[in-house]
């Protein structure tokens, strides 16, 4: 998937890692002050990851989707927010998920939107995680 700006490109793990975690740990762990164990979790190498990178080769964001039909770990360079990159990241998650019905991710609570316009509906209670306000979501595209 490809837009004037950027690209989204599924990616193996392995391959990206450096570029995914760089991503991760400044959007994560700088901005938003998320502890380091709990960001990385061990489950990356099972996880299908998607990476955006801007036209001239710079990676810009990165989402993962677990084997059990988490989506998360969704993160986009500040500089490149507001410009549709989570949307396309998201939707390229979407389209290549074994059983889209099972897709679930937990929201920050400031971005409940985004994922609303793709087809989640919250279920459940605000909670906390990793000292952020979160609510579980559910892929309910049909709605």
């Amino acid at each position: 998937m490809t837009s004037s700006r950027y690209r989204i490109d599924l990616v193996d793990w392995q391959d990206a890692a450096t570029q995914l975690s760089a991503i991760r740990r400044q959007v994560f762990i700088d901005e938003q002050g998320v502890p380091e164990e709990l960001e990385w979790d061990g489950l990356d190498a099972t996880a299908m990851h998607v990476k955006a990178t801007s036209l001239t080769g710079e990676a810009i964001g990165t989402a993962r989707l677990l084997p059990d039909g988490q989506i998360g770990r969704m993160a986009v360079l500040g500089q490149w927010r507001g410009m549709g990159v989570a949307t396309a990241m998201l939707q390229r998650l979407i389209a290549h998920a074994p059983a889209s019905e099972r897709l679930f991710l937990n929201a920050q609570t400031r971005a409940v939107s985004l994922y609303r316009r793709n087809g989640f509906e919250p279920e459940g209670e605000i909670f906390m995680e990793a000292g952020i306000p979160h609510i579980r979501m559910r892929y309910r595209p049909s709605r």
